[in-house]
């Protein structure tokens, strides 16, 4: 409004102007061009002189304010009024009043004309305006692009020091942060380390000296310094040649006072047990208000709740009100929390592409309905589904359904949302061992064939000593969770030099085996197994080599006890495993009998990237004679599983001919240190071992081969190269033996 009204006043006395001059002569004279009172040597010689007659009014205004007031037209109250016409104004205006006689006044002073153009006289009405004067052509011009403007920073004077084209160097000191311990974090986030101490020009420098500012005291805040500041300079030090030297710039940090925490408040809804929120909650009053420390504090509250029953909680904005009037600097904490309905277990429901019916998705839950809601039951029965290999994607996400219990919970429903993935696979192996030569293994794979997830693998094995087939039928989490049932038919050709066989195997297995993605404490494995055998064997009492056929039934049994961090590279942990199978052997007569295998591993980790690996294995066949088993189920020592620096199979009892003939029991120690760094690792081991003609292994006579291994580490298992040569070599054993497989020895 006032802005307005002022608009109208002086146009007011604009329209007021020329009838003012005509009312007061004195003011019209001012007005009319030509008549302006001379000044310097155009002013006459008599007033130069001081020779005119004075003013006898002096400094007196020449109109009174009050006329003046009085002359000025009314003004009306509607700022959105028509401006009235200048006739209507004129009439208002009052009689001009004759000015005052002026005592012996002097003659005019005679000035020179103004030009034309310069001309202040106003037109008399009805004058006509003369012809506009041709436009400026420079103004009919186009405007410049503005891709032609240069736009180069202005440069200070610091730059021009440099060079317009040259860069400049400069070094970083920082104050005040150490003593908080956030100058490590502070050098890895500054942009002024960025820069490496290089620029373009000192203003580049100090804006990002000004960004480094703004960290130092984004950083302090976070440990609770509220009242943080952070100052830079930019100094130039001169050398002792006189030039000036680099940039040097200064930031000080100045934390101030530090915040604590003076009370501490959830908002949310009633919980059971109560102090469910305020347990989980760890802040205490006292402590320095750390947002890393707040914010891990509430994403605890996300995490236990929903393993406590409540899987909907919300966890609201915080509110810190900080103090910094009193004695104390401290911040009183607000936490808002929904909490939801405490909730248990319902049903499983099921949408997308569906790869397994509801009746075979509920063999995977852990969990029971009814049952208290859990979040890491929930995540189970995603990781166990995810196992099956069988989807490209899975959700399990808890839905409400607003059922209600007489307990007061609410049933809370598992939606399993389905994306079908390949169920194909191929899949190939391969790796080379000195005595064994190369081995190579390739597989298909259909693991939903016979739904829901029955499997139908064909192998085959191509190898300088081995070549074979097999197929298996597999029905994984058969009628239970993590249970597998198998039943394989395969032939193989073996030609080693402790026997050359011909092997054909019918065998139905259960078991309950770790994977990748979900490794288990305890597994276990049992079946049968129906094996008819053609073996080259060496007969002692012709004292020569014959062919023999064997049928053999075996009811092959395995327990691990695993306490391991990881099923294919370990650091930490141990592994207990037990191997029993009663079988009998048929050769011109029955001859039952027990094979029976103990292994144990252990694993340190000496350093952050050095584990000391151990490994001791015991095997004894008990209830028949070496020469009535089979070749090829009898015990034999040396290899990259065995003892490294010997050939496969090459430890034990051999014959005339210097050909391995295995044994009754074995034996075998390992140590290696692992040591990795980044992706690689350096393995340094001694391996120990040997079997035996007895029933029971021996300590005499053991075998040591040590060496090196190289690991390069993957996604899915470390790859292994192992350099090996015997310590107390035989006649015959080679000096040096190479391993390549995946997978760490054990």
């Amino acid at each position: 409004m006032t802005r307005r009204i002022g608009r109208q006043f002086w146009l007011a006395v604009a329209l007021v102007t020329p009838s003012f001059l005509t009312a007061f002569p004195a003011a019209a004279q001012l007005g009319e061009p030509g008549k302006a009172p001379a000044q310097g040597p155009s002013l006459p010689r008599e007033v130069r002189e001081g020779t005119a007659q004075t003013d006898p009014q002096g400094d007196a205004p020449i109109v009174p304010d009050a006329e003046f007031n009085a002359a000025l037209p009314p003004l009306s109250g509607d700022i959105n009024a028509p401006l009235e016409s200048m006739e209507s104004m004129r009439a208002s205006q009052p009689a001009a009043q004759p000015s005052p006689p002026v005592a012996s006044p002097a003659p005019p002073i005679a000035a020179t004309p103004l030009p034309a153009a310069q001309s202040a006289q106003p037109l008399a009405t009805g004058d006509a305006i003369g012809p506009i004067a041709p436009e400026d052509p420079v103004l009919a011009q186009p405007l410049t692009p503005l891709a032609s403007f240069d736009s180069v920073p202005l440069q200070t004077a610091a730059d021009k020091a440099e060079g317009r084209n040259s860069e400049i160097h400069y070094d970083m000191d920082v104050r005040g942060l150490a003593d908080l311990n956030l100058d490590g974090e502070f050098r890895s986030l500054s942009s002024l380390r960025e820069g490496k101490g290089k620029a373009d020009n000192a203003t580049q420098v100090a804006a990002r000296a000004r960004e480094d500012e703004a960290l130092a005291v984004r950083l302090m805040k976070s440990l609770g310094y509220y009242d943080a500041t952070a100052v830079s300079t930019l100094e130039r030090p001169t050398a002792a040649n006189g030039q000036p030297g680099p940039m040097r710039v200064v930031l000080t940090a100045t934390p101030g006072r530090l915040y604590r925490l003076s009370s501490i408040t959830i908002q949310a809804q009633p919980t059971l047990p109560p102090d469910l929120l305020r347990r989980n909650l760890p802040l205490k009053v006292g402590e320095p208000i750390e947002a890393a420390r707040i914010q891990g504090a509430e994403a605890n509250i996300s995490l236990v709740l929903p393993q406590r029953g409540y899987p909907f909680v919300k966890v609201g904005d915080r509110d810190i009100l900080l103090e910094d009037q009193g004695p104390e600097a401290v911040g009183a904490y607000t936490l808002p929390v929904d909490t939801g309905p405490r909730s248990t277990f319902g049903k499983l429901t099921t949408t997308g592409a569906p790869v397994f019916d509801l009746a075979h998705l509920n063999v995977f839950p852990r969990f029971d309905e009814g049952q208290l809601y859990d979040s890491r039951l929930t995540d189970d029965l995603r990781n166990a589904l995810v196992a099956t290999g069988l989807f490209n994607g899975i959700a399990v996400e808890p839905q409400r359904t607003g059922r209600i219990n007489p307990d007061g919970t609410e049933a809370i429903d598992l939606q399993v949302r389905q994306t079908a993935g390949p169920a194909r696979t191929l899949a190939g192996t391969a790796g080379y061992s000195t005595g064994q030569g190369v081995r190579a293994q390739a597989s298909f794979t259909h693991r939903n064939l016979f739904q829901p997830e029955g499997a139908l693998i064909a192998a085959v094995v191509a190898g300088t000593q081995e070549q074979g087939v097999s197929g298996t039928f597999r029905r994984s989490n058969a009628g239970r969770r993590d249970r597998t049932f198998q039943f394989i038919a395969s032939a193989s050709h073996q030609n080693y030099d402790a026997f050359d066989a011909l092997i054909g195997t019918v065998a139905v297995r259960w078991s309950y085996d770790s994977t990748p993605i979900w490794q288990k404490k305890f597994t276990y494995a049992y079946g049968g197994e129906l094996t008819g055998t053609n073996e080259s064997v060496y007969d002692f009492g012709r004292g020569a080599r014959r062919r023999a056929t064997y049928g053999i039934a075996a009811l092959p049994g395995l327990a691990v006890f695993d306490q391991s961090d990881s099923l294919l590279n370990p650091t930490r942990g141990y592994r207990l495993k037990l191997n029993l199978s009663p079988e009998t052997s048929v050769r011109g007569a029955v001859h039952p009998y027990v094979r029976t295998m103990i292994e144990g591993t252990f694993y340190y980790p000496a350093m952050d990237n050095l584990v000391i690996a151990g490994r001791a294995r015991a095997g004894a066949i008990f209830g028949v004679e070496r020469d009535d088993l089979a070749p090829s189920r009898r015990y034999y020592g040396g290899g990259g599983g065995s003892v490294r620096g010997y050939g496969f199979q090459r430890l034990g009892p051999v014959d005339p001919e210097g050909n391995p003939i295995g044994g009754r029991s074995l034996n075998e120690f390992a140590l290696e240190a692992r040591y990795r760094f980044g992706n690689f690792g350096i393995v340094p081991f001694i391996d120990a071992g040997n079997s035996y003609a007895s029933a029971l292994p021996s300590g005499k006579d053991l075998r040591f081969g040590a060496g090196i291994g190289g690991r390069f580490y993957t996604n899915f298992g470390p790859l292994r190269v192992d350099v090996a040569t015997p310590l107390n070599r035989r006649p015959g054993d080679g000096r040096i033996a190479l391993y390549i497989s995946i997978g760490q020895a054990f």
